[in-house]
């Protein structure tokens, strides 16, 4: 996901440049006609028999133009509104009026910042949609819609939005599509809201984190290095305190905001209504959480899903799987688990994020999960998927130099920060040797220390080739980290003990992999049981004393479930944690049954 500033080009471009440029970057300056539309798009229009092939060019699946069929079958979801010329149809920042279809007429949108920099300007007109990822849960608009002919659309609420997707296979599949690839094109640009503040600052860097993890455009100006900052800070008139500073796309300016002020200007916060009843609460949104939300929710069940910070969970700082069955070239953690987002999305699974949460209360009925404001959230059914967290080993000066130059996994965010330069990665595991190959294509040299003899105790062989192979890549074992070192910027050193004694690595980046706990700390209160390490006790283990033939991943709180790393006994692998997901869904239907919910 990129994080770069953009550089604010103002040349309008069609709508079809813009899928064309993200696959052929060379292709930016083909020639177009009067109208400012390529032969591509002209080309795209001309398919109107509304079939779908998956060699159709990127610009075709971005930009459709929907047959008379296919729009007739939509109809039904919506309503047909009007709009004169010289109207606004929406504007960045405000609720979005839903997916529009257009039956007349000509709407421009324009694509910018939030500080008001044009990066693409779009032409729809019959046949073609207007929406992106946002309209599944009417969240803000990215753009401005101008109306410059008289127009006819069709408008779908994002309620029947959703339903459209489901019920509509043919259509939904293109229009979803469409969709996701137009939120990718807004990540690409850098659409919406823009950071302000020294990219090396640790919360600059966790703000862009939480954008990028949750799938949401952004551009960052370096308060240091671009020349714009100084005209905006006056706009704004900061002080340094202020930092780091973000636009927001209705105009607001949030100063050294944390992430739960991010996520409620953005609007990604969703209220409760009290007096519901949920048939699942999932707290996690790792590959286990998502999974069960998925599948619950494609088989009619009423789905919340909570998470502290984004979807993905470890998996999503993975730089690449490589042993997930249907991947043969791999995938990254983030763009598997974000596809299961959007999938959550399309089904309606009412999402929560980034939310923390302080207790679950066991001994209500139904039971509830109370949010860290203090708001309750009543379910029948609770998944515990909240997973594990990697480990802070006792090593000297670690605290204060954590997101200072100290990180636990790998995101792109971090791993532009280290480009030609030393870092140390410590750890033996998958996770370990992903990151490892992934920051030897951008760092100078990866030095790896692990504390055991060698990489094959609990790391895949595919990953110990492909490690032993790189150039730049040097293996200490036997070793292991003693203490920091420092300056007013962050990290300078990392000073280590092995066989041939003492060694000082002078780095300004640390990547740590250090073994996992599980995030169960909100279960203290609640009398669910774990072991002595916080893992959640499940089957047998939980309920043997309870009833005859438990049910595999039902904890000992009648209702309550765990699947994943949190889970005791769990294998900790991403399909692995897919698997549990789906297979607890049939255990909540049985215990709904059992205890006639609905």
């Amino acid at each position: 996901m990129s994080g770069d500033s953009d550089s604010g080009n103002t040349r309008p471009t069609p709508a079809a440049t813009l899928a064309w440029e993200i696959e052929s970057p060379q292709e930016e300056d083909q020639q177009t006609d009067e109208s400012g539309i390529t032969d591509l798009q002209s080309a795209a229009r001309a398919d109107a028999d509304g079939a779908y092939s998956p060699l159709s060019s990127r610009v075709e699946q971005m930009f459709p133009v929907l047959s008379a069929r296919e729009i007739d079958r939509i109809g039904g979801f919506g309503e047909a509104l009007s709009w004169s010329a010289g109207a606004t149809m929406f504007t960045m920042g405000r609720p979005s009026p839903g997916l529009v279809i257009m039956l007349s007429g000509l709407v421009r949108v324009i694509r910018r910042d939030a500080v008001g920099r044009v990066h693409r300007i779009f032409e729809y007109r019959t046949g073609q949609f207007m929406g992106e990822i946002a309209q599944l849960f009417g969240h803000p608009c990215l753009g401005d819609g101008v109306v410059v002919e008289d127009t006819v659309a069709i408008v779908v609420q994002s309620v029947d939005l959703r339903r459209l997707l489901v019920m509509e296979a043919e259509v939904g599949e293109k229009v979803m599509r469409a969709l996701i690839l137009r939120r990718a094109g807004l990540i690409e640009r850098g659409s919406g809201p823009v950071l302000i503040g020294n990219s090396t600052d640790p919360r600059v860097i966790s703000l862009q984190d939480l954008l990028r993890r949750n799938a949401y455009p952004y551009s960052l100006i370096d308060a240091q290095d671009d020349p714009e900052t100084l005209s905006l800070l006056e706009r704004v008139s900061a002080t340094p305190a202020d930092f780091p500073i973000m636009v927001c796309p209705d105009g607001t300016v949030l100063r050294a905001p944390d992430e739960n002020e991010v996520a409620s200007r953005l609007g990604w916060l969703p209220s409760f209504d009290p007096q519901h009843t949920y048939d699942m609460a999932i707290v996690g949104a790792g590959p286990a959480g998502l999974a069960a939300a998925v599948y619950a929710a494609s088989e009619g069940l009423s789905v919340v899903i909570f998470d502290s910070w984004g979807p993905g969970g470890q998996a999503g700082t993975s730089a690449r799987i490589e042993n997930y069955l249907g991947f043969p070239a791999g995938i990254s953690g983030q763009a598997l688990t974000g596809r299961a987002f959007v999938q959550a999305q399309k089904f309606g699974v009412h999402i929560s994020i980034p939310t923390r949460i302080r207790l679950l209360r066991c001994e209500c009925s139904p039971l509830e999960v109370e949010l860290e404001d203090g708001r309750r959230v009543a379910a029948h059914t609770v998944v515990i998927a909240s997973g594990a967290a990697y480990l802070k080993p006792d090593i000297d000066g670690l605290e204060k130099l954590t997101g200072r130059g100290v990180f636990f996994g790998t995101s792109p965010v971090e791993a532009k920060l280290c480009r030609g330069l030393d870092v140390v990665v410590v750890g033996g595991g998958n996770s370990a040797g992903q990151g490892v190959v992934y920051l030897a294509s951008r760092a100078q040299r990866v030095h790896l220390l692990i504390r055991g003899h060698g990489l094959q105790e609990h790391m895949s062989q595919y990953l110990i080739d492909r490690i032993a192979r790189l150039t730049n890549v040097t293996l200490y074992t036997d070793t292991e980290v003693v203490s920091l070192s420092s300056d007013s910027a962050g990290l300078t050193g990392v000073n280590t003990r092995g066989p041939l004694g003492e060694r000082s690595f002078e780095v300004r980046h640390l990547f740590l992999f250090t073994g996992a706990e599980p995030n169960t700390r909100w279960l203290r209160d609640c009398s669910v049981d774990t072991d002595d390490k916080g893992f959640v006790l499940t089957g047998n283990a939980a309920r043997s004393g309870l009833e005859q033939h438990p049910r595999p991943f039902e904890t000992s709180v009648d209702g309550v479930f765990a699947i994943g790393d949190a889970r005791f006994g769990s294998i900790k692998r991403v399909s692995a944690a897919v698997g549990e997901g789906a297979s607890v869904v049939a255990q909540v239907h049985e215990f709904l049954a059992a205890h006639q919910v609905h």
